[in-house]
């Protein structure tokens, strides 16, 4: 059931003098902001109809946000801003939790980000801009973007520890299914022990000359993928005897049997797509959409072309800004963010971007992007600006000084990058999958938006 209203104050709070509860400068302004109607507005469209009156009471909304706000902010693990909130009689007059009331079980927040999705996170984020248009006097005047790796939450990827992770995760999954349904009966062998002997001996490998290293790593990975085709055989056996029982162990549910063996064929399904790319690696042919991590199937390759760092892993994110002008510490916004899997041209980004331009209403007068955008492609994007500015181009328009400031202004958007990576933890990903990735980045936005309208 859908709670809308905070928790009322207990008696111990009243016990408090009025000044130990003034909330600081920064909480009160970010307070005063989140109580916006329209802010709420978003997550209360957004709920499922049928659980507005029925079920247990759930987390008040404006509780919810300030608790995300405040971990966007300050980057804490659920566990942690749980427990920080809990000893902080700031955070908790903040969070309108009351002395009386325990704090939510991370497990409350955590469910209810995963349940919300990314959209109604972005449609605040639109509330958000429009009450600072409305209500603030912003003018958005000019827009910037570029796009960043948003780097999914996996360790550097290799063939041999995807064999690894594969062979455990196998081994784990059929045990499952063995101990749900007692009549499948094929055991899966952990092969762990196997393929991490071979991971320390390509270390050995490596030590050795090129031409030698080269056909000693590939000998070795070919050896792990071999053990991990064995564990897909057994498990494969194993999953068709599962699917053909109707039995259930004692103190199994139905549901519980269902989700052992969904687990189970998503790795199979995995692991037949890691021992397919080591085939096709050491047999020279094109790996289309290349499987970096088993935990985050959908994080790909992102060749950037940097010199200490030519290859990353994730998602391709735009970032979209519109300022009030192209002055050096101009009030700004970021639009709710883009994000792609693998290599993703920025033009194609862009396009999306320019749709919450037209969903908000905002007309903008220039836009300046780096070289990576088209001409043709982003002038299509962006019909009836005054001005396209792209860096580097030899067909930008205008006087050798207002060419120099939009270059100026252009390079701004590189900052805002690196703010949001370190400030609002925008460069990891901490949640799976592409679903995952957009969360994550659209409580980036929002909080970012929060705060500068905030100070406006």
């Amino acid at each position: 059931m859908l709670r809308s209203e905070a928790f009322a104050d207990s008696l111990l709070d009243e016990l408090f003098p009025e000044e130990v509860k003034v909330l600081s400068d920064e909480l009160a302004r970010v307070d005063a902001l989140l109580d916006t109607p329209s802010v709420l507005l978003a997550f209360r469209r957004h709920w499922e109809h049928t659980a507005l009156c029925h079920g247990r009471p759930s987390l008040p909304t404006a509780t919810f946000v300030r608790l995300m706000w405040i971990k966007q902010r300050t980057g804490w693990g659920y566990e942690r801003l749980m427990v920080q909130v809990s000893d902080s009689f700031q955070l908790r007059r903040f969070c309108r939790i009351p002395l009386g009331e325990e704090v939510p079980d991370e497990s409350t927040v955590r469910k209810l980000v995963r349940r919300l999705g990314h959209q109604v996170v972005d449609e605040a984020t639109r509330a958000v801009i429009c009450e600072a248009t409305t209500r603030r006097g912003f003018r958005p005047r000019a827009l910037r973007a570029d796009s960043t790796v948003a780097h999914g939450d996996l360790r550097y990827p290799t063939d041999i520890g995807l064999c690894a992770d594969a062979v455990r995760v196998l081994a784990k999954a059929a045990r499952k299914v063995s101990a749900a349904i007692p009549d499948a009966t094929k055991h899966v062998v952990n092969r762990s022990r196997a393929v991490a002997k071979r991971v320390r001996a390509i270390g050995k490998s490596l030590r050795k000359r090129t031409g030698e290293a080269k056909a000693a790593v590939q000998t070795l990975t070919e050896e792990a993928a071999a053990q991990v085709s064995s564990s897909l055989r057994e498990s494969t056996t194993l999953f068709a005897q599962a699917k053909a029982s109707d039995l259930i162990a004692e103190g199994v549910s139905e549901k519980a049997r269902a989700r052992a063996i969904a687990t189970l064929e998503h790795w199979i399904k995995l692991s037949t797509r890691v021992v397919e790319q080591v085939r096709m690696r050491f047999a020279g042919e094109k790996i289309e959409g290349r499987l970096v991590s088993l935990f985050d199937p959908d994080a790909r390759p992102v060749r950037r072309g940097k010199l200490s760092n030519p290859n990353e892993f994730g998602y391709v994110m735009q970032l979209a800004e519109v300022t009030s002008s192209t002055k050096p510490g101009t009030p700004s916004l970021l639009l709710p963010p883009k994000l792609q899997p693998g290599s993703t041209h920025e033009n194609t980004l862009l396009a999306e971007s320019v749709g919450e331009l037209d969903l908000l209403g905002i007309t903008v007068r220039e836009g300046s992007f780096d070289a990576g955008f088209t001409r043709v492609a982003t002038e299509a994007a962006l019909p009836g600006l005054e001005r396209i500015f792209i860096s580097g181009s030899a067909t930008n328009t205008g006087s050798q000084r207002t060419r120099r400031r939009l270059a100026k202004y252009r390079v701004g958007c590189e900052g805002r990058i690196a703010h949001a990576k370190r400030e609002y933890h925008a460069g990891r990903c901490r949640l799976k999958g592409v679903e995952g990735a957009r969360i994550w980045e659209s409580w980036m936005a929002l909080n970012y938006d929060v705060d500068a309208v905030a100070r406006m």
